[in-house]
């Protein structure tokens, strides 16, 4: 009979194993829905406030921002890593960042990596980590920041990948197999040596129509009709070479991207949303709807940064068309939120809460949307109230939903024992009898 009993119990942990969602130690539950901010480092805009080699000024501001995320009942942090073709952390691929330290290639004193305590402290909060990088940018301050480059920066070491665009600023050349190469040996960098939850990429691909690639686009453009197609293949080389390179190495690594908010305009193809503004497929050559389709993300983020009713991009249609897009595919969707658009000026752009707000409950409606990432960190303490009522709406008022778990890299959902939840409880007892 004790055989018998024990027989039972075994089958009943390995069903509840099969069913219930796995929880990553250090890491937010699997069915909690995504709640993150990206924490800007360009600019100094939201770390550090200051450029500094003082690690204990860094861990100190870091903490700052982490226990003001897990107070606001966030769950993921989207940390700029590469700002520009730079590291915030120590690289053999990139320098480090200006704008941690002040000067690009000084590292911060006694060997301190802010990345790796970023990681270690956010998930000692529950909270997540995505390393977020910009794939193609080398500077934002045109020659005077260019001539500050070490002089074993990748830039000034492979000139020939180099394009200066027309606002003054330097970029690789996205057409080139070598700077494709060079973004993903940084991206793997990331994903061998840190405990990143993910990989995020943003939105500057193309800076514009007036890039100077076109002996580029003679040389290895042959095959396309003209240089739009060409371009928007080269990004979608990039994002699948990424794809495939970062699961090689980590397979439960998640790896997004977060475009502008319209992939096209209905009058411009008739697969767009009902708009009439930016479009990224034709203004970035960024294809997101080939990365969903093909499978060469594991989540989605489109910025839409417009209220509802907007007249030239209103939110609900646009999230409405975001929601189909993602229907089936496997690819998580999640909406990024313009919390920088909130303001206590009068002559702020949305001067009510209620603007974003409504947007937070539209999105409750949409089957497919997987939570939301604001941007950005400083956005958020800078209007009177809005922290609170932030965690007012997740800790009282949203708390209460649940989502569908995120699914893995291949379109299955993980399984595994949750030692706080019932089931865990129920399978810990189950366990003991067995023993």
């Amino acid at each position: 009979m004790k055989r018998i009993s024990r027989l039972l119990a075994l089958i009943l942990v390995c069903a509840l194993t099969l069913t219930v969602p796995a929880f990553a130690a250090g890491t937010p539950a699997a069915s909690d829905e995504m709640r993150g901010v990206w924490v800007s480092t360009v600019y100094n805009l939201d770390y550090p406030s200051q450029a500094t080699t003082d690690p204990a000024a860094l861990r100190a501001e870091a903490d700052a921002i982490l226990d003001n995320c897990g107070q606001w009942g966030l769950n993921a942090v989207f940390l700029q890593v590469r700002p520009s073709a730079d590291s915030l952390y120590p690289s053999e691929v990139f320098p480090w960042s200006k704008y941690l330290t002040g000067t690009a290639g000084t590292a911060p004193a006694d060997g301190f990596d802010p990345l790796a305590y970023w990681v270690e402290a956010a998930h000692a909060r529950g909270l997540e980590l995505h390393a977020w990088i910009n794939p193609y940018r080398i500077t934002r301050g045109g020659d005077t920041e260019w001539n500050q480059l070490p002089s074993s920066h990748p830039a000034k070491m492979n000139p020939d990948w180099v394009v200066k665009y027309s606002d003054g600023n330097y970029y690789f050349n996205p057409g080139l197999q070598q700077v494709r190469d060079l973004v993903t040996r940084g991206a793997v960098e990331i994903a061998q040596n840190y405990d990143v939850d993910g990989l995020h990429m943003d939105d500057y691909f193309y800076p514009g129509s007036d890039f100077a690639d076109s002996a580029t686009y003679q040389q290895y453009g042959g095959s396309f009709s003209n240089i739009g197609d060409w371009r928007r293949d080269n990004v979608n080389q990039l994002v699948a070479q990424l794809d495939t390179a970062l699961h090689n190495v980590r397979p439960d690594i998640q790896f997004g991207i977060s475009p502008s908010g319209i992939w096209a305009n209905k009058s411009t193809d008739s697969r767009g949303s009902d708009t009439n503004g930016y479009e990224h497929y034709a203004s970035s050559y960024a294809d997101s709807l080939y990365w969903i389709d093909n499978g060469l993300v594991d989540y989605i983020i489109p910025q839409i940064y417009w209220e509802i009713g907007h007249k030239s991009a209103d939110f609900a249609t646009l999230a409405d068309w975001w929601n189909n897009a993602v229907q089936g595919t496997g690819v998580r969707l999640y909406i990024g939120m313009a919390a920088y658009r909130l303001s206590d000026s009068p002559s702020g752009v949305w001067t009510n809460m209620d603007t974003l707000f409504d947007s937070l409950e539209y999105l409750e409606r949409e089957p497919n949307v997987g939570g939301c990432v604001f941007f950005r960190y400083g956005s958020i303490p800078a209007v009177s109230g809005l922290a609170d009522r932030l965690a007012t709406w997740y800790q009282s008022v949203h708390n209460s939903n649940t989502v569908t778990p995120p699914a893995t890299p291949g379109g299955t959902t993980s399984g595994g024992i949750r030692g706080d939840s019932f089931s865990g409880i129920l399978s810990q007892f189950l366990l003991s009898m067995i023993r």
